[in-house]
């Protein structure tokens, strides 16, 4: 615990101790080895390295306890009165009655001074009760506390500069791409039903040239938002394997022709149908297949063309187009059915 102190106080002292030649007095005589500890465990080592940067200025010298009469400063004991107290009452007459003797009632007990602020009040609880708050072994130190060095003064205003322009530093690109971003960023309004176009960007295995392919396909209804950032659309024709999610820098709003500008030009290139919420069930495609253990039997996992259904397992019996769902679903790369068991429990009471 001494050595910890040791470097508890070097480290709070930095400012005053930096550049100059001191002594520390312990009463520790383990402390005075430890700069030359050859074996020291993990704790002593670290301590050790911690105050490397004192050795060439500090001595360490040890004082028996019983001789060791420094004060404490962080002691919270209130001074003997003295000309400087408050409490302080000079005599103005000598006594002329002998004194007989000295009867001492309070041996052994202490008293401390309350000086700290309480939060409710405010006040120190010395100032509450007496008006004046005592003085303490700290306060007749600080007045002789050297100054800072100006090696310590002048490190620490560099070691804010510093600090500073680093932030700096990294503050800037950060407030360069928000303005890059605010300048060309527009808050989306899209609503569920709205007709956008998407990007071709991601596609790959649309047919023609890819040079000559559109920028942008669809029209297509918007079916879901997923936040601000991406919403579903209903896919239709060539994509409708694709992934239907996308996101809001991949969409923009579609805007119908001027039949009279445009009298030549071709309709749309998909045909969408939009969502209503009375629409019976229609199955887009078969998404999992499991085998029931015990039973022979087969479930599918089937997803509706709208939305608001949600995915449920059916047996293939119950499944309209069979043919063209199942093909579609075993093209797919990986396919394999997952084995669930299903068994009833029966209690014998």
């Amino acid at each position: 615990m001494e050595c910890l102190c040791l470097v508890w106080a070097l480290e709070k002292l930095h400012y005053y101790l930096d550049g100059s030649v001191f002594e520390v007095i312990t009463d520790c005589n383990a402390v005075k080895s430890l700069l030359n500890m050859k074996t020291p465990n993990r704790h002593m080592l670290r301590w050790k390295i911690a105050i490397q940067e004192y050795r060439g200025n500090m001595t360490i010298v040890h004082k028996e306890g019983n001789i060791h009469k420094k004060d404490d400063v962080l002691s919270r004991w209130a001074l003997a009165n003295t000309p400087g107290n408050p409490a302080y009452v000079p005599l103005e007459a000598e006594p002329q009655i002998p004194i007989e003797g000295i009867n001492i009632t309070d041996i052994g007990t202490e008293f401390l001074e309350e000086t700290s602020v309480h939060s409710s009040t405010g006040q120190t609880t010395a100032i509450l009760e007496k008006g004046w708050n005592p003085s303490l072994p700290a306060d007749t130190l600080r007045k002789e506390l050297i100054d800072i060095l100006p090696t310590a003064s002048s490190f620490k205003i560099m070691l804010d500069k510093v600090k500073n322009n680093a932030k700096q530093i990294i503050n800037d690109p950060f407030a360069y791409a928000k303005q890059k971003w605010d300048k060309s960023h527009k808050v989306t309004d899209f609503k569920v039903g709205d007709l956008v176009l998407v990007s071709t960007l991601n596609f790959n295995n649309i047919k023609g040239p890819r040079k000559l392919k559109y920028s942008y396909v669809g029209h297509f209804v918007i079916v879901a938002l997923h936040g601000t950032n991406a919403i579903k659309v209903e896919l239709s024709g060539e994509l409708e394997n694709k992934h239907s999610t996308f996101p809001v820098s991949l969409i923009k709003p579609y805007q119908p022709a001027d039949k009279e500008l445009f009298t030549l030009r071709n309709p749309t290139l998909f045909t969408v149908q939009p969502v209503e919420q009375n629409e019976d069930k229609k199955i887009k495609k078969v998404i999992k297949e499991r085998r029931l253990r015990g039973k022979n039997q087969r479930e599918y996992l089937v997803r509706y063309r709208n939305p608001v259904h949600e995915d449920e397992w059916l047996a293939e019996s119950e499944i309209t187009d069979s043919d063209e769902l199942f093909r579609r679903f075993r093209q797919k790369e990986g396919h394999k059915p997952e084995y669930v068991y299903k068994c009833s429990l029966n209690y014998l009471i």
